[in-house]
């Protein structure tokens, strides 16, 4: 009787297993279809409904218009551990990063570059800071002779999915890195700051409550070739 009963469920089980491969192949047999990214495309957006991690990541968009409200502390430090618990090649950590609350220290910052830029600003009628108008800015930085960039962007790749999974918005900023680390006049800020001398600022995470729902840009699969 024990011999019939494993027989029976070895049987069963292996039909299971058949259907289920079966099933996979069929999915991810790219020859049932002229359009090779169509079939990637249907799966994604499955696992998109099913994955919280996949939906954040399809989701995530960059944010240039933000509402009027500070970002709450306990969030901005959730999302910067996030940030520090990114791989980093031997667990070196080589990065610096610093994560601005003080709106007066960014008022202040802020009249200096309107005065710097004037006439840029005047044709942005939407312009509140420069920091994409966002109320709140982490500075991502890197040792000033090099390395440590790819850790530093990993880094960062987490704190913004990390933002968009509770609510937040985030732009990552290069240009203004330059105003920020040479302009004698925002020497202060920089003071504020307290970054290392042989550090440099890499780049700027914008962040705050997003008040725009952009839409996706195109990407371009064809950048994708896998070798089998």
């Amino acid at each position: 009787m024990r011999k019939l009963l494993l027989t029976c469920c070895l049987t069963a089980f292996c039909a299971c297993n058949a259907m289920a491969q079966d099933a996979y192949d069929l999915l991810f047999d790219n020859s049932t279809t002229d359009n090779p990214t169509m079939v990637d495309s249907v799966l994604i957006k499955d696992f998109q409904l099913e994955n919280p991690v996949i939906n954040t990541i399809m989701s995530r968009r960059s944010i240039r218009s933000y509402i009027d409200k500070p970002v709450e502390h306990e969030k901005l430090a959730a999302i910067v551990k996030c940030g520090i618990n990114a791989p980093s090649g031997s667990n070196r950590q080589p990065w610096q990063i610093r994560v601005v609350e003080n709106q007066e220290l960014l008022a202040q910052v802020n009249e200096v570059f309107k005065k710097e830029f004037a006439r840029q600003i005047l044709r942005d009628r939407n312009f509140k800071n420069m920091f994409r108008n966002a109320p709140n800015i982490i500075l991502i930085c890197t040792p000033a002779n090099g390395g440590g960039e790819i850790d530093a962007g990993m880094l960062g790749q987490n704190i913004m999915l990390a933002a968009q999974s509770i609510g937040l918005g985030t732009c990552c900023l290069g240009g203004i890195v330059r105003f920020i680390q040479t302009n004698p006049k925002i020497e202060f800020f920089r003071e504020a700051l307290c970054i290392p001398i042989d550090y440099k600022i890499n780049y700027i995470i914008a962040v705050g409550y997003p008040d725009e729902t952009p839409e996706a840009k195109p990407r371009d699969p064809s950048k994708v070739v896998f070798i089998d």
